[in-house]
């Protein structure tokens, strides 16, 4: 008798009505069987009831949880003989996923809201999700946008609070594989595709990612992405510099410029205290040193090399006008297609704009998502008294939207633009690439 194993994450109180489906292995969450745990499931294929329909039917689902249970219908098995499940919205909270490369440790805020995609998130080196991402997040209109999307961060291999140190000689995953390892996350979690947020080195995986998985990425936000590799110079300065310096001043140094570690002080030693406590100290060597050794992007501009690979999605390019990565966005600005790309150099803004500006950010993002047709329905603070976007935002929104007419609105049931090379002939009419400062 054939079988077939589903992984599905759920909350423990959930058990599927179906004959043949019996647990094999339970996922480690949070205090032991708490609320997110991933549940692999095993079907003995042939033990189902005979189906009067030749269409697969939703399975039956027991959900002692009290309150209500939203649920998400999705296939799980690709056996002509699986069965469709319909999964609870129980996946809020903290995850490990194993992947080709070692466990991946994952956070899930909120629930899938239909065909929509999950928002993505990769923090920089020295950082985890928290302290990369949380100032933006738990920005209030940042919270409207996210009401209509499932959130899911990741964190860098052993990167996460309170994470296990890595034995000696561990070969941390290198940049590649750390893009290699996200189809997982995709997979565990029955995601369609995802819009990525990613800074620094974070945004180089994403980036990596939408190259090699194209078809799983709907859109980009890369701020403070250097699309080239160290060079022997660059090698032999930071071999220098971790001589001389510790590590927690080391990635500031890479976080911050010149000029806000000596005129922030205040956010530079909250974060030269947090980077110092929080986040394990040979495994941030581990990824520093293996960001230190990545390759070029592999990207070029359409048309100026034969058979150029670029990112196929709408992409949002990011970064402070006082910011180290600011020469490294510029470039990569250059080497990606015109007809989908946004540039935004934030005024006033040094290496982490997502914790200096976030309603600058968040206004930004919202006119990206818009642009691809989603939430074109929010709620305007400007009407109790908030602030009134700028011209420069007006314009940003405008160019993300002239191009994608056709996109509906906030069911996010709608054609993927930009994503399928179908589109491209479409989107060549209408360059909407952006500088703009706010």
């Amino acid at each position: 008798m054939a079988e077939c194993w589903l992984h599905l994450s759920a909350c423990p109180q959930w058990r599927p009505n179906l004959p043949g489906l019996r647990v094999a292995s339970r996922g480690k969450g949070e205090g032991g069987l708490s609320a997110g745990l991933g549940l692999r499931y095993k079907l003995r294929q042939g033990a189902e009831p005979a189906q009067s329909s030749a269409s697969p039917q939703p399975a039956t689902l027991l959900c002692p949880t009290p309150g209500p249970c939203p649920r998400l219908t999705q296939p799980i098995c690709s056996s002509s003989s699986a069965r469709f499940l319909t999964m609870p919205e129980c996946w809020d909270g903290e995850h490990d996923i194993e992947t080709p490369y070692g466990l991946l440790h994952v956070v899930i805020r909120g629930s899938p809201k239909g065909n929509r995609p999950a928002i993505l998130t990769y923090h920089d080196v020295g950082l985890n999700h928290k302290l990369c991402f949380n100032t933006f997040f738990n920005y209030e209109d940042m919270q409207e946008i996210t009401k209509h999307f499932v959130v899911c961060h990741v964190d860098a291999p052993g990167q996460q609070a309170g994470a296990s140190q890595f034995p000696q000689g561990y070969q941390y995953p290198s940049m590649d594989q750390l893009a290699a390892m996200l189809p997982s996350v995709v997979q565990h979690f029955g995601f369609k595709y995802v819009i990525g947020i990613g800074v620094g080195a974070g945004a180089y995986v994403l980036a990596k990612f939408a190259l090699i998985f194209p078809d799983l990425v709907e859109g980009l936000v890369l701020m403070n992405i250097d699309p080239n590799g160290k060079g022997w110079i660059d090698w032999a300065a930071a071999k220098l510099s971790g001589l001389t310096s510790t590590l927690p001043d080391t990635v500031l140094s890479h976080l911050f410029s010149q000029e806000e570690l000596v005129n922030n002080t205040e956010l530079v030693q909250s974060y030269r205290q947090q980077i110092g406590s929080v986040v394990n100290q040979f495994n941030l060597q581990l990824f520093l040193n293996m960001y230190n050794s990545r390759r070029d992007l592999d990207i070029n501009r359409p048309g100026t090399v034969p058979n150029a690979k670029t990112l196929r999605c709408p992409v949002m390019l990011v970064v402070g006008d006082n910011a180290p990565a600011e020469e490294g966005v510029v470039e990569c600005n250059s080497k990606l297609d015109p007809t989908n790309t946004t540039f935004l150099k934030m005024a006033d803004s040094g290496g982490l704009p997502q914790v200096t500006q976030p309603g600058k950010l968040t206004e930004a993002f919202k006119y990206f998502l818009q642009g691809m047709g989603y939430i074109t329905h929010l709620k305007d603070r400007r009407l109790s008294g908030g602030t009134v976007p700028s011209a420069s935002m007006t314009r940003l929104a405008r160019s993300r939207t002239a191009s994608l007419t056709s996109a509906s609105s906030v069911d996010g049931t709608r054609p993927r633009a930009c994503t399928h090379s179908e589109s491209t002939e479409v989107m060549g009419q209408i360059n909407h690439t952006m500088e703009v400062s706010c």
